[in-house]
């Protein structure tokens, strides 16, 4: 995979906000584990009260897991799906066995049918990056958790919590 753009390097946070809620699966490097921890995610995500988050939770896990199982699996090795929701953020990362096959961000074609997740990634994640780990890497995306309020119109608003 060849890049044009690399992750921006995640800053370190001085005081990490204790995780809510928690959820790491293992899975084969099949396409099928792609569509499972995809509704895993979005199920979560949904039952942890965050419903509005669901679809973005759940699009996140398919593209970081796709590029895990295209460029980033090794026979035999598993890939790790991991969610982590504090008051105020919900981090998905997905770890596999390869981490000299870093991501980047590449220009696809208009007829090409790879080449876009992770700017899929990058549009809909309001933090993502990579970790290098004793054995492969971790790729994250964050999402700032927000709540949907109702304006007097009754149209669904996004308000940032408070």
């Amino acid at each position: 995979m060849t890049a044009t753009q690399q992750a921006p390097a995640p800053e370190p946070d001085p005081t990490p906000e204790p995780p809510l809620q928690e959820d790491r699966l293992d899975y084969t490097p099949t396409a099928r584990s792609v569509t499972l921890c995809r509704r895993r995610a979005a199920r979560l995500v949904t039952e942890w009260g965050h419903p509005h988050h669901a679809g973005e939770a759940g699009l996140l896990v398919s593209e970081l897991a796709t590029n895990a199982l295209l460029h980033g699996c090794m026979r035999g090795r598993l890939f790790r799906v991991h969610l982590i929701l504090t008051a105020t953020t919900l981090r998905i990362e997905v770890s596999d066995p390869r981490g000299e096959r870093l991501p980047g961000l590449r220009e696809a074609g208009a007829d090409d049918c790879y080449g876009r997740g992770l700017l899929i990634v990058t549009r809909l994640a309001d933090r993502w990056g990579i970790e290098p780990r004793t054995v492969g890497k971790t790729v994250f995306a964050e999402l700032t958790l927000r709540k949907r309020t109702e304006t007097p119109a009754g149209v669904p608003e996004e308000m940032e919590e408070k």
